[in-house]
C-alpha cells in the first residue's frame, strides 16, 4: 500500500529546547511551505493552533492550496500556555476547562476551513506530578465529557487523541494505547478516536507494531500516525529509521495487516540538522523500509509469523533488510 506523507509545519524549520533558545534562524510560514513543497514526496502538512498558525489562517487558506499541499490536521494548543498548567480538559476550574473546549472548538473551525476532517488533542499537561495530587476518576470524567462535547460539535469530523507516557507531566493523563482506547470508548463517540505517536509508544515501552494490532482489536480505533525514532528513554523525534530499524518493518507490516489508509505524518525535531534536510531523510527512509515490504514479502511474514520460530523471525529479518538468509 502506497503511504501518503505530511510534516508538522514548523519541523522543515528550527526548533529550540529549554537550553538554547534558538538553534537556527526563524522561517515565515510561506518559507516554511517552500521548504516542504520541496521535499519530494510530502503531499501534506499538519498545524498546530498556536497563536501565529491561528492569525496566518488566512495566508494557510491561500498558500497550502498553492503548493499542491493537504491540510491533513490541526492540533489544539493547550499546552503552551500558563492557563493549562494544572491541565486543559480535566482542570479542578470549570472556567479553564470552558476554555479548553471553546479553544477547541475555535481550532475545529479553522480546521473545517483548510479542508481537513481531524482535530488533533494531545493534553500534555493533563496528568499529574505527584501522589495525593489527582482525583483519577473525576478528572477523567472531566475530560472525556468535554471530549464529548468537541465531537458533537462537528459530528464529520474525527477528533483524534494523541497519547504519551509523560512530559510535560511526571504521569500524563492519556498515557498508553490501553488507556487511550478506553478514554476514546468512554466518551460514547465514535468520531472520537486515537493518534499514535511512534516515538511515544517506544517510550512508553510499547511494541508498536502491537500496538497498531490493538487499536485495530478494540474498536478500530486509529486514525492518524505521526512518525519519529528515538532510543526509548526519551521522546527524542529523530530521523525515521535511523534507530529502531526493525521495528519499523513490523509496524509498517501491521499497518497494512489492520488496512490503515491513513496518512503518515513526520513529526521530529532536527535542533541542530537542517530541518528541511532531516525530514526529507525520514522520507527517504519510509520509502526505502516500505520498499522492503513489497511483492511477496507480505506472505512470507505471514508464514514466519504462523510458525512462531524465533530463529526464523531472525532470518527474515535480515533478508529484509537485504542481507543473505
Amino acid at each position: 500500500m502506497k503511504r501518503r506523507y505530511s510534516v508538522f509545519l514548523a519541523n522543515v524549520g528550527s526548533c529550540f529546547d529549554r537550553y538554547c533558545p534558538a538553534y537556527g534562524r526563524a522561517y515565515s510560514v510561506n518559507e516554511l511551505l517552500d521548504r516542504i513543497e520541496a521535499i519530494d514526496g510530502l503531499d501534506g502538512v499538519d498545524l498546530v493552533a498556536v497563536p501565529e498558525v491561528m492569525d496566518a489562517a488566512a495566508t494557510l487558506q491561500r498558500e497550502i492550496g498553492t503548493r499542491n499541499l493537504e491540510t491533513v490536521s490541526v492540533a489544539t494548543d493547550i499546552f503552551t500556555k500558563e492557563i493549562w498548567k494544572r491541565g486543559s480538559f480535566s482542570s479542578t476550574d470549570v472556567s479553564v476547562r470552558r476554555a479548553a473546549v471553546d479553544h477547541a472548538k475555535e481550532v475545529m473551525d479553522l480546521t473545517d476551513s483548510l479542508g481537513s476532517d481531524l482535530l488533533t488533542i494531545w493534553p500534555g499537561q493533563d496528568g499529574h506530578d505527584y501522589l495525593f495530587q489527582s482525583d483519577y476518576i473525576q478528572a477523567r470524567q472531566w475530560f472525556m465529557e468535554s471530549v464529548a462535547e468537541l465531537c458533537d460539535y462537528k459530528p464529520q469530523m474525527t477528533v483524534g487523541l494523541e497519547y504519551k507516557l509523560k512530559e510535560p507531566r511526571t504521569h500524563s493523563m492519556v498515557s498508553t494505547v490501553g488507556t487511550t482506547i478506553l478514554m476514546a470508548q468512554g466518551t460514547g463517540r465514535d468520531n472520537c478516536k486515537v493518534i499514535l505517536d511512534y516515538g511515544h509508544a517506544l517510550m512508553g515501552y510499547e511494541n508498536v507494531a502491537e500496538s497498531v494490532a490493538i487499536l485495530k482489536q478494540f474498536g478500530d480505533r486509529l486514525c492518524h500516525v505521526h512518525i519519529n525514532d528515538n532510543y526509548r528513554l526519551w521522546d527524542d523525534d529523530m530521523i525515521v529509521g535511523s534507530i529502531r530499524t526493525h521495528e519499523f518493518l513490523e509496524f509498517l507490516f501491521w499497518l497494512d495487516r489492520t488496512g490503515y489508509d491513513g496518512w503518515l505524518t513526520i513529526d521530529q525535531f532536527p535542533y541542530r540538522e537542517d530541518g528541511q534536510q532531516a525530514v526529507e531523510e525520514s522520507v527517504k527512509w519510509l520509502r526505502y523500509l516500505e520498499s522492503r515490504l513489497e511483492t511477496d514479502a507480505a506472505g512470507e511474514i505471514e508464514g514466519v509469523i504462523a510458525r512462531h520460530d524465533s530463529v526464523q523471525s531472525s532470518r527474515l529479518m535480515r533478508a529484509l533488510i537485504g542481507g543473505r538468509r
